[in-house]
């Protein structure tokens, strides 16, 4: 049975704070938009316990955040089409497809706002204490861990500078990489001058223990082969990232690590297909860079459209 076509001016794809204020401004624009997304509403903020870096909200759940800004979009008109997963996308012409489980939509731009995962370490034990000790965010949720006992997984710039910064809320933060750490020296000093730290190299992490939260990390000296308990309340694993980009990766420019090439302005290097959020290359990925990039999107499609249309 053929899918039914529906047309509408722009597709969104991801309903992240990039994807929502994308559609929220798209909306607000008089375009017909239509948000899709695969799994939950929000992305990766969806899943922080409390937000408190977003301007005029002291403190709010991210999964709140998420729809508070999809209902903003809904009130303007915005669809928002929640689990019908994308499958198939065509971007080079000057109409758009985009084919989902359910749909194929017809369209005269699209923003990519896909966002990104973070590497998990793969034990079995890892997805049973998410957000019960388990994180992924130390922006996100490292003030749930004040005068507490913190690790932090892995060795390259994020980690360490996650370590640094979780310092100011915890007790004794350790940090513990399998190898070298691969930081930038500065930030390096910074970490081995603080009394709070101790980190553990040639260090792995293979197993989680708790009951309805973690309570203890078991680690292995790769050196030794000695296995040492760890009492720890929190864990941030930033072992690396990966932006999700398997539908595109074939038609739009992506640098060497995967991420959408697209600059301030959020093109790609199609026209009428644009990047917002954690997917593009940029310096910095937090709530407040992601929304600036939604409105950028919403505001160069809607110019396109306009031009395209004279």
């Amino acid at each position: 049975m053929s899918k039914a076509t529906i047309a509408k001016d722009v597709v969104i794809i991801g309903a992240g704070i990039s994807g929502l204020t994308a559609a929220l401004y798209s909306s607000r624009l008089e375009l017909s938009t239509v948000v899709l997304e695969n799994a939950l509403i929000g992305g990766q903020i969806s899943s922080a316990a409390r937000v408190e870096n977003y301007p005029g909200l002291e403190s709010i759940g991210g999964n709140e955040l998420a729809s508070r800004v999809m209902w903003q979009a809904q009130k303007y008109g915005a669809k928002v089409d929640e689990f019908d997963e994308v499958e198939r996308c065509e971007l080079d012409g000057s109409k758009k497809y985009v084919e989902t489980a359910n749909y194929m939509y017809e369209c005269d731009a699209v923003i990519v706002a896909t966002g990104q995962h973070r590497r998990k370490l793969g034990l079995p034990e890892e997805g049973r204490f998410a957000n019960r000790g388990v994180h992924y965010c130390e922006v996100c949720d490292g003030h749930m861990y004040r005068g507490k006992v913190i690790a932090v997984a892995g060795g390259g710039n994020a980690a360490v500078d996650a370590a640094n910064f979780l310092t100011k809320y915890g007790s004794k933060v350790y940090l513990i990489h399998r190898s070298e750490l691969r930081a930038d020296e500065s930030s390096q000093q910074k970490l081995f001058a603080n009394e709070k730290v101790e980190v553990m190299l040639q260090t792995r992490i293979v197993k989680l223990i708790g009951e309805s939260r973690l309570r203890q990390a078991e680690v292995l000296d790769g050196a030794t082969g000695t296995a040492r308990l760890l009492d720890v309340d929190g864990l941030f694993v930033n072992v690396g990232v990966e932006p999700n980009v398997e539908l595109f990766r074939e038609q739009l420019k992506v640098d060497e690590r995967g991420f959408i090439v697209a600059g301030e302005d959020c093109k790609t290097n199609l026209a009428g297909v644009f990047a917002a959020g954690d997917v593009r290359t940029k310096e910095f990925r937090q709530l407040t860079t992601a929304a600036a990039d939604g409105t950028v999107a919403a505001l160069q499609a809607e110019k396109y459209i306009r031009a395209l249309r004279k």
